[in-house]
């Protein structure tokens, strides 16, 4: 498996990554939880991505990361669901990192994302400074933003992050296009999560009450079939060999399914071409999908 630079520091990460939030929940038992880590780990996989949101994710990965610390690049996110204290204080975050740490059980958390808090919180500046607080108290290495749209450009651009987090896939380009150039020139390190997109060419007709139905909805209009590879294989490849990102994470609770993602991304970037023809066809409708996911 392949190993990037993290941006400036001194990680290095593999180029598929593993999202840890399907094993938090009661269809996976931690038994299961810890061979899929295991497995993550056999495949090259040294990015695991969660998140204080994930149910039992932290716990799940806490328990098993002892004998594996020096092993992976770990990252979670902060800032919203800490009792008794409003969404995005400093506080929140202070305490979501602490958490976090006693969850894991480790000295300090390589990477802390900040998770889709609104433009405003960043702009106010205490939620951030917060998180810089925990760096410079060697609870976290590296800083960083996760979402989308405005909140991200600002985030990628304001000089005090030092990676982010957003989508990057087949139906959605605009990080891609528009904050991760900058963001690589600026040293960050960049996560792509979606790589999949939920895989809408699963189904036949739309999907509801997922954020794949955009997804699905896009690739219909872009009316693009694969030509070099499987849909996964396209997807993964594209997501994880895209210009300035560092790893593209995939989540799963099947081994099954991560042994397929890391073969796509062993197999290398897609061919130029075809590369070239879904950033066209997403090119094309770029102003009409600009805000949508």
């Amino acid at each position: 498996m392949l190993k990037r630079n993290f941006g400036s520091s001194s990680l290095q990460v593999s180029a598929l990554g593993f999202g840890a939030g399907h094993i938090g929940y009661d269809d996976v038992t931690e038994h299961q939880a810890h061979a899929l880590l295991d497995r993550a780990l056999e495949l090259g996989i040294n990015f695991i991505d969660t998140a204080r949101g994930y149910g039992l994710s932290e716990e799940r990965i806490g328990s098993w990361l002892p004998a594996h610390r020096n092993d992976v690049v770990l990252s979670t996110k902060v800032g919203y669901g800490v009792e008794g204290v409003p969404d995005w204080s400093a506080t929140a975050v202070t305490r979501g990192v602490d958490e976090a740490l006693a969850t894991l059980g480790t000295d300090t958390i390589d990477v802390v994302f900040l998770h889709s808090c609104p433009l405003a919180v960043l702009e106010r500046g205490d939620a951030v400074q917060a998180l810089l607080a925990c760096v410079d108290a060697g609870k976290v290495r590296v800083p960083g933003y996760s979402g989308e749209n405005e909140a991200l450009a600002w985030a990628a651009s304001a000089g005090v992050f030092g990676a982010v987090q957003s989508s990057v896939n087949l139906a959605d380009q605009r990080s891609l296009r528009e904050v991760l150039p900058g963001a690589a020139r600026s040293g960050l390190g960049a996560v792509a999560k979606r790589p999949l997109a939920n895989a809408p060419w699963r189904h036949a007709d739309r999907p509801t009450g997922v954020y794949g139905e955009t997804y699905w909805d896009r690739l219909r209009e872009m009316g693009l079939e694969p030509e070099a590879d499987d849909w996964q294989g396209t997807a993964l490849r594209f997501s994880a060999f895209s210009p300035g990102v560092s790893t593209a994470i995939v989540g799963t609770s099947q081994p099954a399914n991560l042994d397929a993602a890391a073969a796509a991304v062993v197999r290398g970037p897609l061919p130029d071409a075809e590369r070239q023809r879904w950033e066209a066809a997403v090119a094309t409708h770029a102003g009409d999908w600009a805000g949508e996911v």
